[in-house]
């Protein structure tokens, strides 16, 4: 039966050794088969007639991610299909990001590619050159197929109802004046940037329990105690979102007076984020601890610092460093938490020195009714989401694109995003409005979701992109984070370029 040819990558490695197979000429082909059609058929022809032996291995459900509905097809399904035809020998579902850990099990005499990753530039992962590097290291080589080729990807879109009508009106809209390969290209283009970010540290942690249900006697919640996790929340997310893109990243946060956690957080920056931490003389780094169910809800938050009675020295210090320093960037981004970093002072500090300046004040529990972006008296890029849109207006009923154009004239802004959840986004400007539906229909945990999207499209606004790049740059930005557990990982360059690809092909 063709299903007894789906083993797994150790039973895949095991096999390969033993005797019967020594001599023999190992094929691999590796990757998503999400729709498989005649270029795919044609393709493992050609390679099992390459060699002795045919391996096909596929990535699993929880790395496919090119784009919304992605995959269409589960990892068994994929897999069963692929085991189906007389060409392939045996079928090995990946789970890991990458081919590498694929090619180290199967250690390939030929590693078979299609004709489209003949030239490594066009490869918008930039996996194909590692990939044949782990081939060789391995003594093998690499072979690229010349058959006919189609995009399944362009076919999935074209035929399948991966996307609401919604979205498919705005993306045939959108790549009527900017196509793939231009928006990929301005993409890369924000790398020539050198950017600062200000606002609280936050170490957010997660605390895994499973719900068992309420006491005997009270009204009390009771849960069974899990695991936990920590994270680097805050203005870090937010800057480690940025330095993906960026080539030069600072970040300006406050830190509290216990030891040793400049050094922790220090060690988890990448290379190209260089920090500039200002201490508080009376209390502790914010710390959220959330307590988690096995569904992903949050059923209790507690916090711990952040707040600095010793506002007078505080202030001084970050006023002094901002008007030093602030001109020296391209860009400021602040995502303002309202925790207790950030006085009207710092803000008036900050709207006055920066050339570029994109904000964002967001609502939580420890500042809700008291933080609005009108504390600062001037911003280029706003960002908000709608709650906080209409707290900073006092209005809760008017239509949220007139609540958006008062805040941007208000901060005499260049332009105003209103991120809305599972309604998408909506960018203002002083000629027109633009809205984007949400492009994610997997989400895992929507904390940090805001922080990407002002992350990515703060920078797009400060290069200029059109109004619909800005906003779908962050728009494909928050879609890939909202499948990310809390701030565990960040944006990345990578599979935004991949988010992106399916989106406009």
């Amino acid at each position: 039966m063709s299903k007894e040819k789906i083993i797994t990558l150790d039973e895949i490695s095991a096999l390969l050794a033993a005797p019967e197979f020594v001599g023999k000429k190992i094929i691999h082909c590796h990757g998503t088969f999400d729709l498989m059609h005649a270029g795919h058929i044609r393709h493992l022809q050609k390679a099992k007639s390459l060699g002795d032996v045919l391996v096909v291995t596929v990535t699993s459900d929880r790395y496919v991610r090119k784009g919304p509905g992605r995959p269409v097809f589960s990892q068994q399904l994929r897999a069963e299909y692929l085991s189906a035809l007389a060409a392939v020998d045996y079928v090995c579902i990946s789970d890991y990001e990458t081919a590498n850990a694929a090619i180290e099990s199967v250690k390939p005499s030929l590693y078979v590619k299609g004709s489209d990753y003949v030239d490594e530039s066009k490869d918008v992962t930039g996996n194909i050159s590692k990939e044949i590097d782990a081939v060789r290291q391995f003594g093998g080589d690499v072979y690229f197929t010349d058959e006919i080729t189609f995009s399944s990807t362009k076919l999935l879109n074209e035929h399948f109802d991966v996307f609401s009508l919604e979205t498919r009106e705005f993306l045939n809209s959108f790549k009527e004046k900017c196509n793939l390969s231009d928006f990929l290209n301005n993409i890369k283009r924000l790398k020539s940037l050198n950017v600062l970010v200000i606002g609280d540290a936050i170490l957010d942690e997660y605390h895994y329990v499973s719900v068992l249900g309420q006491t005997g006697k009270g009204n009390t919640l009771a849960v069974k105690y899990g695991s936990e996790e920590q994270f680097l929340g805050g203005s870090i997310a937010v800057a480690k979102h940025v330095a993906g893109f960026a080539g030069n990243v600072t970040l300006l946060a406050a830190l509290g007076n216990e030891a040793g956690t400049a050094e922790k957080i220090q060690h988890k920056l990448p290379e190209n984020i260089t920090t500039k931490f200002v201490h508080y003389k009376s209390a502790q780094t914010l710390l959220k601890r959330r307590f988690v169910d096995q569904e992903m809800q949050r059923l209790f938050e507690v916090y711990y610092g952040g707040e600095e009675s010793d506002r007078e020295l505080l202030d001084a210090e970050l006023n002094t460093w901002i008007t030093a320093h602030a001109a020296e960037f391209d860009v400021v981004i602040v995502p303002d938490f309202g925790n207790g970093m950030i006085s009207k002072s710092v803000a008036e500090t900050i709207s006055k020195e920066s050339k570029f300046l994109a904000v964002n004040t967001q609502i939580n529990s420890g500042n809700r009714g008291y933080h609005v972006i009108t504390r600062y008296p001037h911003a280029d890029f706003l960002c908000l989401n709608e709650p906080e849109a209409r707290l900073a207006a006092h209005d809760k009923q008017s239509a949220i694109e007139e609540i958006a154009e008062e805040l941007r004239t208000r901060l005499n802004g260049k332009s105003i995003a209103i991120t809305r959840g599972v309604k998408g986004a909506l960018l203002v400007d002083k000629d027109a409005a633009w809205s984007v539906p949400a492009l994610s229909s997997k989400v895992i945990d929507r904390v940090g979701a805001g922080d990407a999207f002002l992350s990515v499209a703060a920078l797009a606004a400060f290069a200029e992109f059109s109004p619909e790049e800005v906003i779908l740059a962050g728009s494909i930005a928050a879609a890939l984070d909202v499948q990310i557990v809390c701030n565990r990982e960040s944006v990345d360059p990578v599979l935004f370029a991949k988010y992106a690809t399916t989106l406009l092909k």
